[in-house]
């Protein structure tokens, strides 16, 4: 991992960050895991400071490997992900969406 640079500052943060399906439930299939793979791009090519080394799926939970700089607060940054990804999934998988009613 290569060391990242802001006006004032050089950084080198990278996280580890977990998250489950709503009541664990096993919908993260191959074809939603492009869905959602696709979208999590989508949403860091709108913050340019962030960077995504990994991701990986099971079939309940989501593994990211992600580069935050110290200017994102790391809650915001996991928010923004989980929420746009979810509302993606979500409109583009019908079965999903009427899980979480």
């Amino acid at each position: 991992m290569k060391i990242q640079r802001l006006n004032h500052s050089a950084y080198r943060h990278q996280y580890h960050v977990v998250w489950g399906t709503k009541h664990r439930r096993r919908w993260l299939k191959a074809y939603v895991k492009e869905e959602l793979i696709t979208s999590l791009y989508s949403t860091i090519k709108k913050y340019p400071t962030l960077f995504l080394h990994a991701i990986n799926t099971d079939e309940d939970h989501v593994h990211l490997q992600i580069c935050i700089p110290p200017n994102i607060a790391v809650s915001d940054a996991v928010c923004k992900l989980k929420s746009n990804s979810s509302r993606h999934i979500q409109k583009h998988f019908k079965f999903i969406q009427d899980m979480y009613i």
